[in-house]
């Protein structure tokens, strides 16, 4: 197994992966982003995403993790929110998730990052028991909030 950073040549099947986690979260009608948005983010003149693949011994890849910055006000150092991590179903359970979460913490670890974060949707038991298995705690007490379509803009509206 091999984990190393996204490059070009993998947003075609980084961009098949997005879509297969979309479907899994019941949500691929949601998963509009296309391969030239994706490269932009990860590869454009300000890159504000990154990420890695996981790769099986032939070179196949197994899953991804896609994260960016973000910052704490109280410890003052930044930190990783991971967006999407992904292992192709029949890749799981092989060390491949593991592999992704370990590399973004030893990332974190090396540059004196103070966390590293991401979100999980209540019902997906499996992605909970694995974060909780790697000594991740939830927030409880903490709600996200989003806007986005029309509400966003309806708001932006407004500040004037």
């Amino acid at each position: 197994m091999t984990v190393r950073p996204i490059q070009p040549t993998d947003v075609p099947a980084v961009l098949g992966m997005v879509r297969e986690l979309a479907a899994y979260e019941q949500a691929e009608h949601e998963a509009l982003m296309t391969e030239e948005q994706l490269h932009e983010a990860l590869f454009g003149p300000a890159p504000a995403l990154f990420g890695h693949v996981a790769q099986t011994g032939d070179g196949e890849t197994a899953g991804f993790a896609v994260w960016f910055h973000n910052f704490s006000t109280w410890r003052g150092t930044h930190g990783i929110y991971l967006e999407d991590l992904y292992v192709r179903p029949e890749h799981r359970g092989g060390g491949f998730g593991r592999a992704l979460l370990q590399t973004l913490a030893a990332l974190c670890v090396q540059r004196g990052y103070s966390r590293l974060e991401w979100s999980v949707l209540d019902w997906n038991a499996p992605s909970i028991a694995f974060y909780q298995a790697a000594g991740a705690v939830p927030m409880d007490g903490w709600t996200v909030f989003r806007l986005t379509d029309d509400a966003l803009v309806r708001f932006a509206g407004d500040a004037g």
